[in-house]
């Protein structure tokens, strides 16, 4: 891709910019542990909601949205359930509260104010740990794929270069150069530093996506939109099976990637996403940057406002860019794409988009704002996975009465390790979607079991987490290594079931431990659920104290909020395809879903800082 000076001086002057606000900033962030991984309770919720929104703004799960749509048309709308992308609504409705509640920083720590401090409240301390390190080693090598693909698709230098006998693509070349970008300033920073730089890279990157927007749907007709797809592309409702036949297009090898992606029983595929959407949701926020910015809020109250405002910014802008992308590539890029012959990489859409599509000027701007979008979701992870270490591993267990200075220095390396361990995973990375799959579909099955019976069940203990989360671990492992053709969302509820057997078995090894920390949990988080004898037990030693009695509220505020963040995802869609009876319908549902979410859940949200 030819860039003009233009579009270089803004790329540059981003980057210089992001460095020189992480320095600036960072001053604030040396008093202790708080104040570098949580800002020290002191942030406004509508800063960590931009921030949060910036962090799940990543540019390879753009390009795959971009690839989804371009494939799977308006049923792509639904693909991201795999997540789910909705349990952001079961954060907001209810789970960002209590977990506020704790007063922790990690969900480590959060453990051991469920558990206690015994023996099984130990192990599943460092099975959390542990959990939390993986994922973000997952994480860093998906984000590591997906930049490569990106720079080398719209930069125009070459790289690639020879190490000794080793072989340096161009495109791992650019990886290596932002992560380490990235990487410089946010350990320098922490959280403050992630913050502040976020804010600017939503910024950036919401412009970019409405002056994309404006480039498509001023190149791209209604008519040419519907010659280049085939008949139900643009039905968001399906039956059984998929139903989209592109053989009889300029792209008859798209048939080949729905077969591979085993996508083609689309009804089935609902179904199992569905399933794993409920209990995943409810077992709430992995241990990873979301749930940081929840612990960074300052009351409960504003962590769920945080919770939600990330929705909010975040999806209409991101969905206007990402159907703009797709349609451009539909209509302009089908002889390109063809070309590829099998060997066909719909991640390329939307780099290739952009060097066909964007003028020089506000190409550069759009490129920044990718770059922000990558640094952005990259530093948030790389911010949130040291405190684990640090804060759950180093302090809790090897030295506790070390200096703050001590503490921040182990962050910073254990930030720079953890970036090491994940780019060398990154280079073994195949493909985005398949590592995209088995993020969102093995390896949190594993995750799914133990982490719903913490909030709901009074008998569950910290060996029940421990063997459950032990068990779910090694199955999405094994499932990995041994089974790595099988699409992960059908193995979900097989790793579900290993995993609760590993909580059952590990809950009645010993009768209930810790039961005075259980009461203390329940008495300070006041979750729904099946807590009938510590809730006596609690209630008998308070009189005054009032159990959670919302849950019917809290689900009818879940099945709002589903829908209004759906309208959120496919009006964008419908504008950008023309399909305006669509848009205005979905607009109204989207209007009554916001005055039904006022009326039922933020008018309530006084009540949780009581």
């Amino acid at each position: 891709m030819s860039l003009s000076i233009l579009d270089i001086t803004i790329i540059l002057a981003y980057i210089f910019g992001i460095l020189l606000l992480g320095f600036y900033i960072s001053r604030k962030a040396s008093k202790d542990l708080n104040s570098y991984f949580l800002g020290g309770n002191t942030m406004k919720w509508y800063y960590l909601g931009l921030s949060n929104a910036s962090g799940m703004f990543d540019t390879s799960g753009t390009m795959w949205t971009v690839s989804i749509l371009f494939i799977y048309g308006l049923k792509s709308a639904w693909i991201p359930w795999l997540w789910p992308v909705w349990n952001q609504v079961f954060i907001f409705v209810y789970l960002a509260i209590w977990m506020r509640r704790s007063g922790v920083m990690t969900g480590a720590q959060w453990i051991t104010f469920r558990f206690g401090d015994g023996k099984g409240a130990k192990l599943s301390h460092i099975i959390i740990v542990t959990f939390a390190v993986i994922s973000v080693i997952g994480f860093i090598a998906y984000f590591f794929e997906g930049i490569g693909k990106y720079c080398t698709a719209i930069l125009p230098w070459d790289l690639s270069m020879n190490i000794g006998s080793y072989h340096l693509t161009s495109e791992r070349s650019y990886a290596l150069l932002i992560c380490l970008l990235t990487t410089i300033y946010t350990v320098k920073g922490g959280m403050y530093s992630v913050v502040a730089t976020e804010v600017l890279q939503f910024v950036i990157m919401t412009a970019s996506c409405f002056a994309i927007g404006y480039i498509a749907y001023t190149s791209v007709t209604a008519e040419q939109i519907q010659a280049a797809v085939p008949a139900g592309w643009g039905d968001l409702f399906f039956g059984w099976n998929l139903d989209l036949d592109w053989s009889k297009t300029a792209l008859p090898n798209v048939n080949g990637k729905i077969e591979a992606d085993g996508f083609g029983l689309f009804g089935l595929l609902f179904m199992m996403m569905l399933f794993k959407g409920i209990f995943a949701s409810i077992a709430g926020p992995v241990p990873s940057y979301d749930m940081q910015r929840i612990l960074s809020a300052r009351t409960p109250s504003e962590a769920a406002k945080m919770s939600i405002s990330t929705i909010f910014v975040m999806y209409i802008p991101r969905y206007l860019m990402i159907a703009s992308f797709a349609v451009l590539g539909l209509v302009y890029l089908g002889p390109e794409m063809g070309k590829m012959g099998s060997n066909i990489d719909f991640e390329k859409v939307l780099p290739l988009s952009i060097n066909q599509f964007v003028p020089s000027g506000l190409k550069g701007l759009i490129l920044a704002g990718f770059l922000s979008a990558f640094m952005g979701t990259f530093s948030a992870f790389i911010n949130a996975a040291p405190a684990y270490i640090v804060n759950d591993i180093y302090k809790k267990y090897i030295n506790p009465n070390a200096s703050n200075e001590r503490y921040i220095r182990l962050s910073i390396l254990s930030s720079v390790l953890l970036v090491v361990v994940g780019i060398i995973f990154g280079f073994n990375a195949s493909s985005l979607t398949k590592l995209t799959l088995w993020l969102t579909s093995a390896l949190y099955g594993g995750y799914v079991a133990a982490n719903l019976l913490k909030w709901v069940w009074w008998r569950f203990s910290g060996l029940g987490y421990f063997w459950g989360m032990l068990f779910g671990l090694v199955a999405s492992t094994v499932k990995l290594f041994v089974f790595p053709d099988i699409v992960d969302i059908y193995v979900f509820p097989v790793i579900l079931v290993i995993s609760a057997i590993g909580c059952i078995i590990g809950t009645y090894m010993e009768p209930l431990p810790n039961r005075e920390a259980v009461k203390d949990f329940y008495r300070k988080t006041r979750p729904w659920g099946f807590w009938g004898p510590i809730k006596r037990e609690v209630m008998a030693e308070d009189p005054s104290f009032v159990p959670n009695k919302d849950f019917n509220r809290d689900m009818a505020n879940i099945a709002a909020g589903i829908v209004w963040q759906m309208a959120q995802v496919v009006i964008p869609i419908y504008f950008m395809i023309r399909e305006n009876t669509q848009m205005v319908v979905w607009c109204g549902v989207l209007i009554i879903t916001s005055i039904w979410l006022k009326k039922f859940w933020w008018d309530h949200l006084k009540e949780a800082d009581k």
